[in-house]
């Protein structure tokens, strides 16, 4: 072997040797076999050698890339195997000794958001009301007045099922919780004012949105329910959930199917810090109208007799904001370390602010 190799092959065992973690051991990894390592460099090079030495030296090549490989394979996989043995010793738990303190369980912060979320409605007198997580097409889409050209209803953005034998209705899984809002117009008698906090389901997945997330819509149906029930409800809901008694709120105008007027909400917030009701920038929470005559008349209601506003919000989002979290997929990772820094005590109070 020439100098040059048997050089690259010490170099790079002690390089290897003084290796204390896997973060270590990689860059030594790509240093050396890497698209710009050094052994992968003379490779590339061994097309200019002259051919009586090319042989040879292709030989020496191809038995230094085998012998470093299996050394550096060696060193990773006794790198992870110490790494993996000092996490167990460290999270060692011995299941023999007693109970010495309260039992370390947490509350989700999707799940607390939730029950919040829930306690502060009930206080206007709202009641919780369900639905199936898989809907039909009609009450998804039909009934709310979203029309068969909606980019919602595409394959990319909605998750359809197969068809089921005997079954000529399409199906879907639910994009939000407002068929629950239809379903209840169809069942029950006004008035009603309930809220339906639940799974949703929408093909996509970046740091803000998941495939499976919650939403919690809200319905009001009466004879004499107009835009300033709305606006009252809304924002006293956002200033006891955020415990901010003088959070700024702003209605901007916007377009929903099923709602019209229709209008985002905006809470005041500075972008620089991250602090709510703060600084004079306005960040949206939430959507929100009076509910269309068709999907009224849809649900089986005369528009001409009752009227109501509706709003929806992204429950993964409101928790977010609350506990300044950035990633939404650290939520669904079960990672007990976030979940014990997040999680709050089952003892903790949910209703937060009486009388709203």
């Amino acid at each position: 072997m020439s100098d040059d190799l048997q050089t690259l092959r010490q170099e790079t065992e002690a390089a290897l040797a003084e290796a204390g973690d896997v973060r270590a051991w990689d860059a030594v990894r790509v240093a050396t076999l890497g698209k710009s390592g050094r052994l992968t460099g003379l490779l590339k090079e061994l097309g200019k050698t002259p051919p009586e030495e090319r042989r040879a030296r292709g030989a020496a090549l191809n038995a230094l890339r085998d012998e470093l490989s299996e050394a550096i394979e060696a060193r990773g996989r006794a790198l992870e195997t110490a790494a993996l043995e000092a996490r167990l010793a460290a999270e060692r738990v011995d299941v023999t000794l007693p109970v010495t303190e309260a039992p370390r369980g947490l509350i989700h912060p999707i799940s607390r958001a939730a029950e919040e979320i829930v306690a502060i409605f009930a206080t206007m007198g709202f009641s919780v009301a369900e639905g199936p997580d898989i809907e039909t097409d009609w009450h998804n889409f039909g009934a709310l007045n979203i029309p068969a050209h909606h980019p919602a209803r595409a394959d990319h953005d909605t998750f359809y099922l197969p068809p089921s034998p005997g079954l000529d209705v399409p199906r879907v899984l639910r994009t939000h919780t407002s068929p629950v809002q239809v379903r209840a117009m169809r069942t029950e008698t006004p008035p009603i004012r309930i809220i339906v906090p639940g799974r949703t389901y929408r093909a996509d997945h970046d740091a803000t949105h998941s495939p499976m997330f919650h939403q919690c819509e809200g319905l009001v149906i009466g004879r004499d329910i107009h835009m300033g029930h709305l606006k009252g409800c809304l924002i006293d809901f956002l200033r006891a959930f955020f415990a901010l008694p003088e959070l700024p709120v702003r209605f901007r105008a916007s377009y929903f199917p099923f709602t019209e007027p229709s209008m985002e909400i905006d809470i005041g917030c500075d972008r620089r810090t991250g602090i709510l009701g703060e600084g004079s920038d306005w960040l949206e929470v939430l959507g929100s109208g009076m509910v269309h005559p068709r999907v009224l008349a849809n649900a089986g209601l005369d528009p001409a007799e009752w009227q109501g506003f509706a709003f929806g919000m992204g429950i993964e989002r409101l928790a977010m904001l609350k506990a300044c979290i950035a990633d939404l997929r650290a939520m669904y990772e079960s990672d007990l370390r976030w979940l014990r820094h997040y999680g709050t005590s089952p003892l903790t109070p949910t209703i937060l602010h009486e009388g709203v």
